[in-house]
């Protein structure tokens, strides 16, 4: 019997190594950079016209809100690092006509932290934030993605108007913490 616990035992020895685990462990290395784009899709510029009225005594028509452009934007903050926002201005004003812009609750394809955009403002030399609160986050490249943006001409002053033909103004998109 004795001889027979002998074998038991190696047996069950052998069957425990070769039903045995092992683990084992491998360090990866992650990079994630700090990532700040964006652009304004499509490329091209915005022709708005104001219309003569056919009727003397009535008031020119300002041209129909503009609503083809979309800003796309990717963002990744650093650690502990701030939301980022989107500013507009423009390179110069035009007496007697407010440019307004509106951006529109992002849309599309994206995903992450989208910013939240601003109400309507009236654009100046001065940068106004117009979306804000950017975190790690893409919407999308390419129209229908990422927030529309609708452009607006307004009259504020029909003494302060002159005639003028395609007069350039230039709107200047910054992202920014």
């Amino acid at each position: 019997m004795n001889y027979s616990k002998s074998i038991f035992l190696i047996l069950l020895m052998i069957s425990c190594q070769l039903f045995s685990q092992t683990t084992g462990s491998r360090n990866v290395a992650v990079t994630l950079p700090v990532v700040t784009l964006m652009d304004i899709e499509p490329s091209g510029t915005i022709s708005l016209n104001y219309t003569a009225p056919t009727e003397a005594g009535n008031a020119i028509t300002a041209p129909v809100a503009n609503t083809s452009k979309w800003i796309n934007y990717t963002s990744a903050i650093a650690p502990s690092g701030l939301s980022r926002r989107i500013t507009a201005s423009v390179n110069q004003t035009i007496p007697g006509i407010d440019i307004k812009i509106q951006a529109a609750t992002a849309s599309g394809s994206g995903g992450g932290t989208l910013g939240v955009p601003s109400a309507q403002i009236t654009l100046t030399t001065v940068a106004q934030t117009v979306i804000s609160g950017i975190g790690g986050a893409f919407t999308g490249n390419g129209s229908n993605n990422g927030h529309q943006l609708t452009v607006t001409l307004v009259t504020n002053n029909y003494s302060s108007l002159n005639a003028r033909s395609n007069t350039p103004v230039i709107i200047t998109y910054t992202i920014t913490e």
